[in-house]
Order: C-alpha cells, then structure tokens, then sequence
C-alpha cells in the first residue's frame, strides 16, 4: 500500500510538472499526408526546451480505447533532431524502444524533429489505415511527447495537408471553433490543445465524404454523422435509415439524462473494402470502419449497426466516465483493467439496446442476434476453466499471439458475455422491483452525471471504482451487487443460458439458421474475410468454401474425431465437400446409424476422418416461454 506521504510527494510532483508545463510554448506539429502512393505520413515537430541536459521523448505504447500495450514503435522512421540546424544524436532507453533520450546542448531554446509514419501496407497483415480513396490518423502515431508532465498538461498546435480536394472529418477544430479550412498550400492549421485532446481526436479523410446532422438543435452539443467511402454510391442512405441514427443520438439522451458529455461529437463512419474494419471510442468523435454495404439489404441483416451504438454510448460510460486504473497520465503507464466488464461490457449492452430502440435493428433481429451470443458463449470450452474476470487481462498481454484453440484459449469475452452479465442485472432490477425500475435508472443516476471539464473546455474523465458502481446499483435497486457480480465473474463454468432468466426467453435450437444468421457477414472490413459455414453447435467446426477449417471447437465431435484448425475437407460421404452437401449429410444422417465419413487434407498427408453426430443441424433461437412476460421486448421497446 502506498503511503500518505509517497501520495502527496508524488501530487507535488505531478503539480509541478503541470505548472511548468502550463508556462512552456505549445509543442508545434506538422502532418504531411499527401503520399498515398507509398502510405508514408511524413511529420515535422518543434519542442521548445527550457534547459541543456537530458531530455526523454516518447512513442505511445498503451492507447486509450485499447487497454494495453499497442503502439507500435517500428512504424517510426527516419528520425532527425535538429536543433539551429545542427543535428543532435539520440539513443534509447535501456530496455525501452518506446523512449529517445537526447542530450540537449546550452544555449538550445528549440529542437526541431522530422520523421515518417510507415503506415501498413497491403500483405503486412495489419489493418489497412490509407487507401487511394481514404486515410485515417491517429494523431499518437506522429508525434513525441515529453516524459514528465501528465499528458492533458503538455500543449501542442497540430497542423495536416491532405490529398488536393480531399475533406475531413473529426472532432478538431481551427482557432475560431470552426472546422478548418485548407490554406493556399493546402495546410489546415488547428487551434492549440493539449496531447491528450489531440490524441483523442482522432481524423478520417477521403475523396468521397457526406456529412449529416443528426442533432444540431440550439443549446444542444450537436452531433453529426460523417460517411466516408470508396465509391460515393456506397454512402447513399434512405431518409428511414438516417432517421434510425437520429434516434440514436435521441434515445442515448432519453437512457442517460442530463447533459451530453461533449461540446461536439461525430461519428466518423468509413465504408470501404480497403480500409481496415475498426470501432474505436473518444471523447468527441468514433472511429468506424465497417463494409460498404451497411446500407444494403437494411431489413435483412443488422450489418455491424450495433457498432456506432457501442462506441457512442462510450461517450458516457469510458470517456466522461472512466474505471480509475484505466485513467493514467500518459501514454506509457501500464493500465489496470479490473472493470473491463464495465467498461466494455456494459457498453456492449447498451450498444445492443440502443440499436433496437433507435430502429437500427428490428426486436426480430435483437432477439436473433442475443440467440446467436447466448450460444456462442455457451460453446467456448474455456469457460470451463478460465473466469470471466480473467479474461481481462488480454489487452495488457498484447498483440502477436495465435489463437489455435480460440474457444479453449478464451479472449477478451469481457465483450459479449459482458452483454449477457449486464442484460442478467438488468432482468435481476425489473423482477426485484416489480417491474418499477431497470438498468436505465442507473445509467442515468450513473453515467449521466455532468462530465469534469478542463480551463478549455475540454473534457476530463472522472475516475470511478468498483465499491461507487455497487453503491450507485444499490441505490436504484438494494441487493448485494458485489456478490452478484462477483459469482459470475470469478467462477467458471455457469450456465450462458442463465442469462435469459426472468426475460420470458429461452435458449432454444433448430435446423436452419436465423434470418440473422443467413445474412449476417461481420463488421470486419476486411474484403478476404468469408462468412463460413457455421456447424459451431452440431459438428463443432467452422468452414469455408474452399474447405479450410477455420476453427474446430475444443471437446466437440469433430475435435474427438482429430480435426484440426487449417486442415482441408475434401470429402463428405466420399462426394467433393460443398458447404449444401454437408449440410444435407447432417440432415439426412438425423438419428440415423453410421458416422459421417469425411476425407481430409493435412498439409501433404489425406486421411479418412469418422464423426459420429447423429443429431443434425443445430442452430440456436430464443423461443417464449408461454405464461411469463416478456421483459425482451419491454428493454427493446423506444423509449
């Protein structure tokens, strides 16, 4: 335990930092972003420095909105220090590649730093941030900041020159409060903020951009939707499908209460092939990058329109609103992540929510995909031996690691098995009070308190611990939350299904997939990225076209029968493997009296392979359970 007086020590420290800060000139940035050909981003930084001696800058290694350590450093190229024009020598830290220590000479009131961002390119592997048609910058990737003083203390005036006709959108502003303007060389210079603001506006630009208000009512912080694409066919919406997002903006004000925890806010919106699928939460603005067809086949399919939902409630409940070891001072303090279950989980219910209640997905298509979730937590065999709360751990192991046995592995489910804790708590307040209260009371006695505010207007996250969410839960609905919570958490093993307890609902299975299902094909931007045939809950294995196997679950009949992950199915009852043929062996072979026969490719080697599932497709659905209300329906309903 730290000490009272290591606790002020390190107040007085962190004051004086921040008042030599204040007393220093802004940092000065300049973005190149014209060199689409190569997808290089290429930066000048000015520092001024107060005195000769050592000077550590460093890279972003641990991002907001990704809870762990994924900067990435290599990306950093060609680095220079100049100062006078001069050039001065740096090095890095011992057993920190993310800090450059310079030796600042006397006499030396500025140093002047240019280097380039090598942004991915196709075949790396790594989401694709700039195409012929669109680029996005996240501002941490092109800067150094200074080790010392608290990122929201360390000022900065950042300027960007985008391709000739391109537009913008993001939350940055010009001196003036106005949307910036290209000058006569194609800058567009932004007013000065500190770091944290800017690393937290995030852009997105591109030849094709249609921006619309989905909230500019006066008194009110307004809110915009900006559409970016490849092509401009893709941003063409329908009056109803811009109606849904207005109401987004209004049900989220009618859940939360009170005051939008914002002085603006846009949700970019990127609809690309190209451009790596994405949703990432700030203050201001989101990052979302889904497929061009999000305003396809409206009816058919939800097309990752949970997404904005999800990363605009962030704006309350992550932004304004923070678990207190997420809330660090820079960019290089290892984060906690003990109430990612809050802070994503949560989030993940809300998004869910607000998206029926907006109309961006019909109560059919809700209940559809909560099926979907229910069985999908159930079938991950790592939820037999790994917590839920240990799962939370995942962003701090970082990126770069394979996941052969997914479902035995677990991942970051604090998402989606989050969904189902907080839909469970919410079921638990609607049958304790007689259906008198909900979740929506704490989410307006919680997150929709006023937001803390910086000398500029700027928002400031105020830090919150678990013992104030009970307190807070406890007030709308007396139980022993932590308890609760806590036996979900900690505990391996229990029941997904559970979940639905109280709602009217349950679990159910049938032959054919959903209507979500069938026309369900992610969020991922990615364009290689095949719907597989999903036999997840029957033989236990994913496939596609081609027949590469891409996931076999840990336990399941395909896994007794040896199948592995990347092996090919050539065969299915000695025919070519085609994804109707397999499904009509299942059908065909319901209580029937022989295993299926499959023949399988493992690199050089073919075997013949015996899966002995004699119950045919399975597919899950929720079904009403006659003689309960349906409380489903009553959460979905619009407020």
């Amino acid at each position: 335990m730290t000490s009272p007086w290591i606790a002020v020590r390190r107040l007085l420290a962190a004051s004086l930092w921040m008042a030599l800060a204040a007393q220093a000139a802004p940092m000065r940035l300049a973005v190149d972003a014209t060199d689409l050909d190569r997808r290089v981003l290429r930066v000048q930084q000015q520092i001024d420095v107060e005195r000769p001696g050592p000077l550590t800058l460093r890279y972003a290694r641990y991002l907001p909105g990704g809870h762990g350590p994924y900067g990435d450093v290599t990306r950093l190229a060609g680095l220079r220090v100049q100062a006078g024009g001069r050039p001065l020598a740096w090095r890095r830290l011992a057993g920190d590649p993310f800090a450059f220590l310079i030796e600042v000479p006397p006499g030396v009131a500025t140093l002047d730093l240019d280097f380039q961002y090598l942004a991915p390119v196709r075949g790396s592997g790594e989401r694709i941030s700039i195409t012929p048609a669109l680029l996005g910058i996240e501002w941490e990737t092109v800067l150094l900041y200074q080790d010392g003083p608290a990122v929201d203390a360390q000022r900065i005036t950042p300027r960007l020159r985008l391709p000739a006709g391109w537009q913008e959108a993001s939350a940055l502003r010009d001196a003036a409060g106005q949307r910036a303007e290209p000058d006569a060389q194609g800058w567009r210079q932004y007013r000065e903020m500190s770091v944290e603001t800017l690393v937290d506006s995030p852009l997105f630009a591109g030849r094709h951009l249609r921006r619309h208000a989905l909230d500019d009512s006066p008194g009110a912080a307004p809110v915009s939707l900006a559409l970016l694409a490849d092509e401009p066919g893709a941003l063409a919406a329908t009056p109803e499908q811009l109606a849904a997002h207005r109401a987004l903006v209004a049900q989220a004000d009618r859940l939360f209460g009170g005051q939008r925890p914002f002085r603006h806010y846009e949700l970019m919106l990127a609809l690309s092939e190209e451009f790596g699928g994405m949703g990432l939460e700030h203050h201001e603005s989101s990052e979302n990058a889904l497929r061009p067809d999000y305003f396809k086949d409206w009816a058919d399919a939800i097309r990752g329109r949970e997404l904005l939902p999800h990363e605009y409630v962030h704006a309350w409940n992550g932004k304004a609103h923070r678990p207190a070891d997420l809330l660090t001072p820079n960019y290089h303090q290892v984060m906690g992540t003990a109430l990612l279950w809050v802070y994503e989980g949560l989030t993940e219910y809300w998004g869910h929510v607000l998206a029926a209640r907006a109309g961006l997905s019909t109560p059919e298509q809700a209940v559809d995909r909560l099926a979907t979730t229910v069985a999908e937590v159930q079938a991950r065999a790592g939820r037999r031996w790994r917590a839920l709360a240990d799962t939370q751990i995942d962003p701090a192991i970082g990126p770069g690691h394979s996941r052969e046995w997914e479902d035995h592995q677990r991942q970051q489910d604090y998402y989606d098995e989050g969904l189902l804790l907080w839909l469970e708590a919410d079921l638990a307040i609607r049958q304790a009070s007689g259906g008198q209260r909900s979740l929506d009371d704490f989410a307006r006695r919680f997150h929709g308190r006023a937001p803390g505010r910086h000398a500029d207007g700027s928002i400031r996250p105020q830090p919150y611990t678990e013992d104030e969410l009970f307190a807070a839960l406890h007030a709308v609905q007396p139980l022993d939350w932590r308890h609760f919570f806590h036996q979900r958490l900690d505990q391996p093993g229990r029941d997904a299904a559970l979940a639905l307890t109280h709602s009217g609902w349950a679990l159910g299975w049938q032959a054919d997939e959903s209507r979500f299902q069938q026309h369900e094909r992610g969020w991922e931007g990615d364009s290689g990225t095949e719907r597989p045939q999903n036999l997840a809950h029957s033989l236990g294995l994913r496939v596609i076209g081609n027949g590469t196997l891409t996931q076999v679950f840990w336990g399941s009949p395909a896994y007794e029968g040896g199948l592995t992950k990347g092996m090919t199915l050539l065969a299915v009852n000695d025919l070519a493997y085609k994804p109707e043929r397999l499904d009509a062996a299942l059908r065909a072979n319901t209580g029937g009296d022989a295993p299926l026969r499959l023949l399988v490719k493992d690199g050089e080697r073919y075997r013949s392979v015996t899966i002995d599932w004699r119950q045919g497709p399975r597919q899950p659905l929720l079904q009403r359970q006659t003689g309960q209300p349906d409380l489903l329906s009553a959460i979905y309903r619009p407020r």
